[in-house]
């Protein structure tokens, strides 16, 4: 039987460099990578008649049922990672689709968010740019020795960032819905309440899952505990706070500053308020794009095609 396998949302066109996608041609596969994202959920579907498996990078294309359903020739679909809340699994499933997830770095992420921190905390995007036009110190950074940590969302890599600040000299809270005491104190940190952790914390960093209860868990209420000397860090997902509020945090000084991998609207628009925000450091859903984590993504997403091609998928998610 003959497929078509498209990879999307392959922005840095790295994908054939990360696995080796060519030795699916003696099993029929033609593969089609797309570097760029779609512009509508027509366009998706256009693009995609006829595939019979996806590859999903994280959650740059949505896929809900009212997108599946207008693609009945889909039969496999890879979301790199074991997560992907942009996929309605329970409706694949429903429609005789197969969903596979891949291993993922471990690293990337936690690494990424404090090099955020740290490039905040001492105004270096700032200063490169000004020492590059011919200007010499024009800022005052802060350190994070001393000071302290709200971790929201203690999880796989919300404990690293944890042990992060432990290793710089912070103190480090700790809140999820779900937190418990054990887990805190395995951790080392101390459990708290959310209104505890954003009122008494000089950096609030959010690693949580995004989910409708989880949707919009940072606004003003918090932004305004977190006062005008904290800063917020958020590498998990844009919505999880309210992106008006953040913008408007920033522009009036409730906060000092924010680092932010993530968006509400990915790639960014280039009219997006946040571009324009005073006291941030940007940058464009770095948290896993590394050559570590991309073997694993793409190694893991054709390991996952030449399970189900040989009839015994591996790494099936399910609702």
């Amino acid at each position: 039987m003959q497929h078509r396998l498209a990879i999307l949302d392959d922005y840095q066109d790295v994908a054939h460099g990360f696995a080796d996608w060519s030795s699916l041609e003696a099993d029929g596969v033609t593969v089609t990578s797309y570097r760029e994202p779609f512009a509508s959920q027509d366009a998706l579907v256009s693009a995609l008649a006829g595939a019979t498996i996806v590859v999903a990078m994280r959650e740059r294309t949505a896929f809900p049922r009212e997108v599946l359903e207008k693609l009945p020739a889909l039969q496999l679909l890879v979301t790199t990672g074991m997560a992907n809340a942009s996929i309605d699994v329970a409706a694949a499933t429903e429609l005789g689709m197969t969903v596979c997830g891949t291993p993922g770095s471990p690293t990337a992420a936690p690494e990424l968010t404090w090099a955020l921190l740290l490039a905040l905390a001492r105004n270096i995007p700032a200063e490169d740019a000004s020492l590059r036009t011919g200007t010499w110190q024009n800022t005052v950074g802060f350190e994070l020795a001393g000071r302290t940590l709200g971790v929201v969302g203690l999880g796989r890599i919300g404990r690293r960032i944890a042990a992060y600040g432990q290793a710089f000299g912070m103190e480090v809270l700790a809140w999820s819905q779900n937190l418990t005491d054990e887990a805190a104190a395995g951790a080392g940190v101390r459990k708290v309440s959310k209104e505890e952790l954003f009122r008494n914390s000089d950096v609030a960093t959010l690693h949580l899952r995004l989910s409708p209860r989880s949707e919009g868990i940072v606004g003003e209420p918090e932004l305004r505990l977190l006062g005008p000397d904290g800063v917020l860090v958020n590498t998990a997902r844009g919505p999880l706070v309210d992106q008006d509020a953040l913008v408007r945090a920033l522009s009036e000084g409730w906060i000092a500053g924010a680092a932010l991998d993530v968006f509400d609207h990915e790639p960014l628009p280039a009219v997006h308020p946040l571009l324009s925000a005073p006291n941030t450091v940007l940058s464009p859903h770095l948290g896993y794009v590394t050559r570590e984590s991309y073997r694993q993504f793409y190694g893991g997403a054709l390991e996952d095609v030449k399970a189900w091609l040989a009839g015994s998928p591996v790494r099936v998610i399910t609702a």
